[in-house]
């Protein structure tokens, strides 16, 4: 059976990406990615940055970029699982940072495990453990919890019991958020933690990075002034 490579890639800056992750990407013939055009982008960006660590080029491999995302995860899981049977390596990315953190792997990977495939895991950048310690908060522990759900009533029992779990175990807790919600999940937050202080990264690693330290109620007043690009990281 070939090997599931599980590929951290930068998540802005590519001199983060890791060699055994530039050697893993270069020798493996298929990789499963979210975007085919972006990860092709960091392909030829690699192969033409860093060739300097490879001095023999029969081992830089044409791949074959397989589109891997949430609304197809379903249907290619079992093409690859067969990649995989029929001693395929697939080296499995996402756009960027840690696959399956938030993002597309999580069900690949556990079809992975119960077909007893050899799965590796290439560590590296993730947004999650750059905005935590970076941020001056607790790092002992941590609770990560992803995204907020989208409707109403679930928003309410999401951050509820976020509440809970915070007060009962004492550390940092960590959510991601797109910028144009922002404002709305911060102003949710603060109704039912009060208004604490809290951390919030945008752009780690990139030219634009912004790492803000301060209370929600003045966190909400800088947002609605201001039109983010970009994933959030809310810490607090």
């Amino acid at each position: 059976m070939g090997i599931l490579y599980i590929v951290s890639t930068p998540i802005g800056n590519l001199q983060d990406i890791g060699i055994r992750a530039i050697k893993v990407l270069i020798e493996t013939e298929i990789i499963a990615c979210e975007d085919t055009r972006k990860t092709g982008v960091l392909l030829k960006r690699v192969r033409e940055y860093y060739s300097k660590f490879f001095s023999n080029e029969n081992n830089f491999k044409k791949n074959r970029l397989i589109s891997y995302y949430e609304q197809n995860e379903e249907k290619r899981i079992f093409e690859i699982i067969n990649l995989l049977k029929s001693s395929s390596n697939v080296a499995l990315v996402s756009d960027s940072g840690t696959p399956a953190i938030s993002d597309p792997g999580f069900k690949l990977i556990r079809e992975c495990a119960k077909e007893n495939i050899k799965i590796e895991s290439i560590p590296g950048p993730s947004s999650v453990i750059s905005s935590l310690v970076v941020s001056g908060l607790p790092t002992d522990k941590f609770l990560f919890a992803g995204f907020p759900p989208k409707k109403p009533g679930n928003r309410q029992k999401y951050f509820e019991k976020l509440k809970r779990a915070k007060d009962e175990f004492r550390g940092t807790l960590i959510i991601f958020e797109a910028p144009h919600r922002i404002v709305k999940t911060l102003s949710e937050i603060k109704n039912i933690f009060g208004d604490t202080d809290a951390v919030i990264t945008r752009e780690l690693t990139k030219v634009f990075e912004e790492i803000k330290r301060d209370k929600l109620s003045n966190l909400i007043a800088y947002y609605s002034k201001k039109n983010p690009k970009g994933e959030l990281v809310v810490l607090l």
